[in-house]
């Protein structure tokens, strides 16, 4: 009751307060969901010194249904994936499946090597002899999973 008696005595200035360390907290504790609770409390302040009869506990309920309401709009519509012009740019390995290559050396108890521009690569999959083509069918890190072509 102590948080209900400080919002009672000092109004829309701890609001604004809330406001402001909720945004503060999102920069420690990064999501996204505190920024809206944030802005919904500093809103909630300007609210109380617009209209000062209010009371505060249509001022909580005000700001219960603007940080419900401006979460769940943030969660329906923020953006789910950046388009980039560089998509493999920390999976290096993911760029090479479906490629056809050649085995530098032998696989063998499914385990071999294969050179792929300046670099060797270690591979896994059915034994076979160097020479032998091969496509890459997937990655694990830094290891290529691949099928005899």
């Amino acid at each position: 009751m102590d948080i209900l008696n400080l919002i009672g005595q000092y109004g829309g200035w701890s609001w604004l307060v809330a406001g402001f360390v909720l945004l503060g907290l999102e920069l420690v504790v990064p999501g996204g969901i505190l920024v809206w609770m944030g802005a919904a409390a500093i809103v909630t302040g300007l609210v109380h010194f617009l209209f000062p009869g209010l009371g505060w506990p249509v001022e909580v309920l005000i700001f219960g249904v603007l940080s419900l309401v401006s979460i769940v709009a943030w969660l329906r519509f923020r953006p789910q994936g950046e388009v980039t012009d560089r998509p493999f740019l920390n999976r290096r390995a993911d760029r090479f499946i479906g490629q056809e290559i050649v085995l530098n050396e032998p696989i063998r108890d499914g385990a071999g090597r294969v050179s792929l521009g300046d670099t060797m690569w270690r591979v896994q999959g059915p034994d076979l002899a160097a020479g032998a083509k091969v496509r890459i069918i997937g990655a694990d890190g830094a290891l290529l999973k691949v099928e005899a072509a």
